[in-house]
């Protein structure tokens, strides 16, 4: 094997480890930034459960294949109240 071969693995492996302990941090970051608007679609009390959920590194990952399977969230929107027509 060359040398440049034998660089180029290391660079990677050596990449792909430093990836891997940020993935989790991208998440949190993730659930942060959407904190805002999921209070405002599901209330504060679902909304913070859900939001605080996604934050946790493996608990929101699992919490995603859930919702995934099941094709719908774990937990609802609120309901919109029903509109007059005058």
């Amino acid at each position: 094997m060359s040398m440049t071969n034998r660089l180029a693995r290391w660079g990677g492996m050596r990449a792909s480890r430093r990836l891997s302990r940020a993935i989790p941090l991208i998440g949190t970051a993730v659930a942060l930034a959407t904190v805002a608007a999921t209070i405002r679609r599901k209330g504060v009390v679902r909304g913070s459960l859900d939001s605080g959920l996604n934050a946790l590194p493996f608990v929101g990952a699992l919490k995603a294949g859930i919702e995934v399977i099941r094709g719908r969230d774990l937990f609802r929107d609120k309901v919109a109240p029903p509109t007059r027509v005058s």
